[in-house]
């Protein structure tokens, strides 16, 4: 399709100090003549087709005539950038799925050992390695992908080869580098809760509050626990010297 812009002229005036400059995608088109339509100078759009045809005639009869014919243009999609978005788009579903369901499957372990310490179940659950195995695994995986040439300085920032608090900050902003985190506290606190919950099992100490507590607050529950146990011997002491 073309646009077609017609002007006629009564009469026709010329300006030989003033040029028409019509912007055509990044090229800059002068012409060595005005249009006037009836005393007023025609204005200059900018035009957003990236290649336009531009052709001129002019006859006393139909006046001056200037016919734009855009070209078709294609669009290339740069590759790299489309894969770029979709490693993006994969990473952060895959860290959001396993933060959700991570968080899930350390749950049944903490319900367990919290409303049925002694059953038969708790116990064997307890002595099984098997979700430390499947999730350390499951974080070796987060680990690896997430895994950067620039992680090795970010953890060893500062001069003295230790780490900095906003370097730290910085590798943390990837989400897959935070779901592995995540993870690995979540195999951390279960494995406290459960040492916490098979000490008190032969030392006959009340566990439930510390297990709790190292669901989310696995330092808090291992204080709590030295607390409870500190204070049950002092206790049984006081009874057998009565």
């Amino acid at each position: 399709m073309s646009l077609s812009s017609c002007y006629s002229h009564s009469p026709l005036a010329f300006n030989k100090d003033i040029k028409l400059c019509r912007t055509v995608g990044q090229v800059k088109l002068n012409f060595p003549f005005s249009i006037r339509n009836n005393g007023v100078e025609l204005c200059t759009r900018h035009i957003s087709q990236c290649r336009v045809g531009l052709s001129g005639d002019w006859s006393f009869i139909r006046g001056s005539r200037i016919v734009l014919k855009p070209k078709a243009t294609t669009s290339v999609r740069n590759p790299k950038r489309s894969q770029i978005h979709a490693s993006w788009f994969v990473g952060s579903q895959l860290a959001s799925t396993v933060f959700t369901w991570g968080t899930i499957a350390v749950l049944p372990f903490y319900t367990l050992m919290v409303l049925a310490p002694k059953s038969e179940l708790t116990k064997k659950s307890m002595e099984s390695n098997l979700p430390y195995v499947v999730l350390g695994a499951l974080y070796a995986y987060l680990l690896f992908l997430s895994w950067t040439p620039e992680t090795v300085q970010l953890i060893f920032a500062s001069k003295y080869l230790l780490p900095e608090l906003t370097s730290i900050g910085k590798m943390f902003s990837s989400e897959l580098t935070l779901a592995s985190a995540w993870i690995h506290l979540l195999v951390v606190d279960l494995f406290a809760a459960r040492h916490i919950f098979r000490e008190g099992q032969e030392n006959q100490i009340e566990t439930r509050h510390s297990v709790s507590f190292c669901l989310f607050f696995c330092p808090i529950g291992i204080i709590t626990h030295v607390i409870t146990k500190a204070m049950t011997k002092t206790r049984r002491k006081e009874s057998h010297s009565l």
